[in-house]
C-alpha cells in the first residue's frame, strides 16, 4: 500500500521537475544558457549538443557568448541556432557567437505567460493521470473498503500538496515574466 502512495508521489515530483524543466526555456528578458540545451550542431556529420562544442557565459545580463572549441564550428553553431527558431539572432566575430537578447515588449511577456500557463496544465495533467494510476492500483488491492477508502484520501491529499506546488511555480514565473 505504501508502495503505491510512494509511486503516485515519484511521478508527481517528475511532473513538477518537467515543469520546472520546461519554464527554463521561456526567457524572460535576461541571458540564461539553459536558453540553448536543446540546439543540436552537425559537427564533422554528427549532430552534437552545443554544450559539448563550446564553453557559454553570460558576459552581460542580456547577452549570451558562446566560444567554440574549435574555432572551424562556428559556422555550424550559427546554423543550429538559426534552425532552432529560439528567435535570437546569432553575431559571429570570428572567435565566438554572441546572441543579444532583446527587451521584451508586452505582448511577447504576455505570449510567454500564456506558455507558462500551458506547461503548468500540462503538469497538472499528468498529476491526474498519477492519482488515477494510484486510485486503480487502490482498486485492484484486496483490502476493506474503508482502507481502500483512506488510501484514496491520502493519494487526494497528494494532489492537493502537488497542485499547490505548480500554482506557486507558475505565480512565479509569471511574475518574473511580467516584471520589467
Amino acid at each position: 500500500m505504501d508502495e503505491i502512495l510512494l509511486e503516485a508521489e515519484t511521478e508527481m515530483e517528475t511532473a513538477i521537475s518537467n515543469m520546472e524543466k520546461r519554464f527554463l526555456n521561456i526567457r524572460a528578458g535576461r541571458a540564461n544558457a539553459s536558453m540553448l540545451d536543446g540546439i543540436m550542431v552537425v559537427y564533422y556529420g554528427v549532430e552534437t549538443p552545443l554544450k559539448q562544442l563550446a564553453t557559454i557565459s553570460i558576459p552581460e545580463a542580456r547577452q549570451l557568448c558562446i566560444k567554440p572549441f574549435d574555432k572551424s564550428s562556428i559556422g555550424e553553431i550559427e546554423k543550429a541556432i538559426l534552425a532552432a527558431n529560439i528567435g535570437l539572432t546569432p553575431n559571429n566575430n570570428g572567435e565566438t557567437v554572441i546572441l543579444n537578447i532583446p527587451a521584451l515588449t508586452e505582448d511577447t511577456r504576455k505570449e510567454y505567460v500564456k506558455q507558462a500557463k500551458g506547461y503548468s496544465e500540462d503538469c497538472r495533467i499528468q498529476l491526474r493521470n498519477a492519482r488515477q494510476d494510484a486510485n486503480k492500483a487502490i482498486d485492484k488491492l484486496e483490502i476493506p473498503e474503508d482502507e481502500a477508502k483512506s488510501l484514496q484520501e491520502e493519494v487526494q491529499e497528494l494532489i492537493n500538496k502537488y497542485n499547490k506546488i505548480t500554482d506557486e511555480k507558475f505565480k512565479e514565473k509569471e511574475q518574473e515574466l511580467m516584471t520589467i
